[in-house]
């Protein structure tokens, strides 16, 4: 008896007329929003230009699209270019099928492009981007669950995931979520990122690749559980080993980087001190006009108000004066 269960959508296309919203797709852009959100914030944070993110964001975003599709093209070729296949669909991203790996590798290559046109580190964005970039998965998974895709084992538990579609050999039954679980562990690899960075002050990539690791280790897993078609090296899935090989990698990485350049960076941005410097300077001065037409506005009034006492004064003086007259 089923008690309880996640239940999928009946559809993750809806139209608008004759515009087609699909749930993938929306995922991608809050994820992508969310994660620039996040990443500005804390450029600010270390120093950067508002914006700067943003402006970076938009070689890194596209240049992450592609390399996502064309890894999930690549490792699941047959999909799209085996017999009966229509290798059209290999661009129809909207369909669903990115693969991390190489939206992160391709994305880095776009976000190194925009760095370097505004003379920025790659390491220091990277820092400043990783725990949005996390939570950007975990927004971005819940568009496999309005594809009813990437599912994991058959389970009885009460958090199952209900799949109804029975198209591209699909079998309708309870599955373990998958898609919510990665979700849930991207959130929690976001949190640990934001707090080992303000505990250690990770700077030169080091909190990126805190992510990269952290990241692995749940995907390591998580890929276990599924069930879906993929390549097999060694009994393993091919993304097992590249979450190993990945994981190994990042922990390298940090600590190389913790030995070649300890602390972090004092400058991310050139020039953005200088500007900050420059609006403080231009709000001091705002304020002291502003303080100084006050004063002169408030000068005729006491002017005035000494005048009157002058003339109350004179005033006093005269009828002193007549009084003693009078007594004379």
């Amino acid at each position: 008896m089923e008690l309880a269960y996640i239940p999928s959508p009946s559809h993750g296309v809806y139209h608008l007329g004759p515009i087609p919203l699909r749930g993938y797709a929306f995922c991608i852009i809050i994820g992508v929003f969310v994660a620039v959100w996040l990443g500005n914030k804390r450029w600010i944070a270390r120093g950067g230009r508002a914006g700067t993110v943003a402006d970076i964001a938009v070689w890194a975003v596209p240049f992450g699209l592609i390399g996502g599709r064309l890894y999930h093209v690549i490792t699941d070729y047959e999909l799209y270019f085996s017999e009966g296949r229509d290798w059209v669909d290999s661009f129809k991203i909207w369909e669903g099928g990115l693969g991390i790996w190489g939206a992160i590798a391709l994305g880095a290559v776009g976000a190194w492009i925009g760095c370097r046109r505004r003379g920025i580190p790659l390491p220091a964005y990277a820092d400043a981007i990783a725990p949005g970039i996390a939570l950007a998965q975990a927004i971005g998974r819940w568009g496999n669950w309005f594809n009813q895709e990437l599912y994991g084992r058959e389970t009885d538990l009460p958090w199952a995931l209900k799949i109804t579609s029975s198209t591209d050999g699909r079998v309708p039954g309870l599955y373990h979520p998958t898609f919510l679980y990665e979700s849930l562990w991207c959130i929690g690899v976001a949190l640990l990122v934001i707090w080992a960075d303000r505990r250690f002050k990770l700077g030169h990539g080091r909190a990126f690749a805190l992510y990269v690791a952290a990241y692995c280790v749940g995907r390591f897993w998580i890929e276990y559980l599924r069930v879906d078609d993929a390549h097999h090296i060694l009994g393993l899935r091919l993304n097992n080993w590249t979450a190993l090989i990945v994981f190994l990698l990042a922990v390298v990485y940090m600590v190389v980087s913790a030995k070649k350049h300890p602390g972090r960076e004092e400058v991310v941005e050139p020039g953005a001190a200088a500007d900050e410097a420059d609006d403080t300077e231009d709000t001091e001065k705002a304020e002291s006009v502003e303080k100084a037409e006050a004063e002169s506005e408030s000068e005729p009034e006491s002017q005035s108000e000494s005048e009157e006492t002058t003339d109350e004064a004179d005033s006093t003086a005269v009828k002193d004066e007549a009084g003693s007259a009078k007594k004379n």
